[in-house]
């Protein structure tokens, strides 16, 4: 492979083209134009212009049992379609399909129209086009107007056809926290091909995203904390509101912050974008 290598690790794999029906070890290489699945007894190599889906933790039926932690390709080639499933130790799987989506979709061109909607109400931003750059957990768009979506603070994402950026495009709506203001951004990339790979990457950031606050167990007195802050800003006498003595205001604090749900700012405590999602949710629960 001539041009430059962004991951390079060993690990098991199944192709097509490579002898038996079981999988086999060797190396994986990938760089920003193809991938290559390197064993004792050949090679497969696929240009990563020909990829259209990627599917992360997901093990196709027919090899299930061979398999654990994976990431599949999907491929064309000619007119079939095929695929590649591989498996690696550790952190290995999550690092490769960390920088496969970078190589698959950054730079890609896009549409952008943001905010489409700050709170229910829809605004009068114009599309505008940009390229896409994918940062830790966030999409960032270079453009007349530069625009960053931290996908952690995404609440929704809806995925629809209509008229955008002067023809019929697939268009996914993703809200998100911006600062304490929810907003909509709509977004379309030029390439259907890329657009299936970028809604399957935004996908998957929120549904680990909203793994992470699933596993989260908090008390009735950490509840109050946050939705006291997200009500005042900060502004709020937590002791008087929890009926509680500062010692135990202390303790409900760190545990807040081991949790990544609110920071110190330069004057008060701050919800951060998970904590947000997480008093969001609790007051839909309390109202429903």
């Amino acid at each position: 492979m001539s041009e430059s290598v962004v991951a390079d690790f060993v690990g098991r794999f199944q192709a097509p083209g490579l002898p038996g029906g079981e999988p086999i070890t060797g190396r994986v290489l990938l760089s920003r134009k193809r991938l290559v699945l390197a064993a004792d007894d050949g090679r497969t190599t696929v240009p990563l212009s020909s990829v259209f889906d990627v599917s992360v933790g997901f093990v196709p039926p027919e090899v299930e049992e061979f398999f654990s932690d994976t990431v599949t390709l999907a491929y064309a080639e000619g007119e079939e379609r095929r695929s590649v499933v591989i498996e690696g130790k550790g952190d290995n799987v999550d690092r490769f399909a960390s920088v496969l989506f970078k190589a698959l979709l950054s730079g890609t061109a896009a549409y952008l129209r943001h905010p489409a909607k700050v709170g229910g109400r829809v605004t009068d931003e114009p599309v505008q086009e940009v390229k896409l750059a994918l940062r830790p957990r966030s999409l960032a768009f270079a453009g007349q107007k530069s625009v960053t979506i931290d996908l952690t603070g995404v609440t929704n994402i809806e995925r629809t056809t209509r008229e955008f950026g002067g023809r019929s495009r697939e268009v996914l709506a993703v809200s998100h926290m911006d600062g304490r203001t929810a907003v909509t951004t709509d977004l379309a990339v030029t390439s259907r091909r890329k657009a299936n790979i970028l809604g399957r990457y935004v996908r998957l950031e929120y549904a680990s995203f909203m793994e992470d606050i699933r596993d989260l167990d908090h008390s009735e007195e950490e509840l109050e904390a946050l939705v006291g802050v997200y009500s005042t800003g900060g502004g709020v006498d937590l002791s008087s509101l929890l009926g509680a003595e500062p010692s135990q205001v202390t303790m409900v604090l760190n545990s807040l912050r081991e949790d990544g749900l609110i920071v110190d700012g330069a004057e008060a405590v701050e919800l951060t974008p998970k904590g947000r999602v997480v008093v969001t949710q609790h007051l839909e629960d309390v109202n429903f």
